[in-house]
């Protein structure tokens, strides 16, 4: 990979992290989470893959770390309806602001929002089938991924799967959020934070070598569309 992609920038910094960043504009970029990934996080192949085949055996309970404005366990929700099972789903996010913008919206049946962090779940007791994280890893040092990883081994139920998506960092994947969002500059993404942060976070993710570098023992590290890396532990 040419120039800065070469090389994982670990020092850039996404406006949204920024605790003084401006609060109406955080507010519009969680508010617009759902639209966005639903194009570059796939996140239905998550739920067909991983949740679904669950449900239609038995009731689910979901851990969605680092969940943001909660639009991955609020879709996952809406879908799970017409399965078999019962879906119960605790989003946490440590971020007091996140915290309160997916605390202020919609009650999905059976979904818990809590200000927390996967230390002091742990602490609760209570344990997982489907433990999931999408664009959290980028956010986090080499040894924060391998401790978050460590945690979510111990938040599983036995024969539960943990599942951490991100971004893999590649030319092709910045060139074509670069340009694929361009056109949507003046309306969709108008006074957020998205496409600025998500060239960022495209620069400080990591390729699948890189993340097969930091996993315990017990994961492995997928590949997936479009420019997804996995890591990923079955109890």
């Amino acid at each position: 990979m040419p120039g800065r992609l070469a090389v994982r920038d670990a020092v850039a910094t996404e406006r949204m992290d920024d605790p003084h960043c401006d609060p109406e504009r955080l507010a519009r970029t969680y508010a617009r989470f759902g639209l966005v990934n639903a194009v570059v996080a796939s996140p239905r192949a998550t739920y067909r893959r991983w949740i679904a085949p669950r449900l239609r055996q038995g009731d689910v309970r979901l851990l969605d770390i680092g969940t943001g404005g909660a639009d991955f366990p609020r879709a996952v929700c809406r879908w799970a309806r017409r399965e078999r099972g019962r879906l119960d789903v605790l989003a946490i996010d440590p971020d007091p602001r996140a915290f309160a913008f997916a605390a202020r919206g919609p009650r999905g049946r059976g979904l818990r929002v809590r200000q927390m962090d996967a230390a002091a779940v742990i602490a609760t007791g209570e344990r997982f089938d489907v433990v999931v994280s999408n664009h959290v890893l980028h956010h986090l040092s080499d040894a924060e991924v391998t401790a978050l990883l460590d945690e979510s081994a111990q938040l599983l139920r036995p024969g539960g799967v943990a599942v951490h998506r991100d971004i893999e960092r590649s030319r092709g994947a910045y060139l074509a959020f670069w340009i694929g969002t361009l056109p949507f500059v003046p309306f969709v993404l108008r006074g957020t934070f998205l496409r600025e942060d998500g060239l960022t976070s495209i620069r400080r993710s990591r390729t699948a070598r890189e993340l097969a570098q930091l996993v315990p023992t017990g994961w492995r590290v997928e590949r997936g569309w479009p420019a997804r890396v996995e890591a990923v532990r079955e109890a």
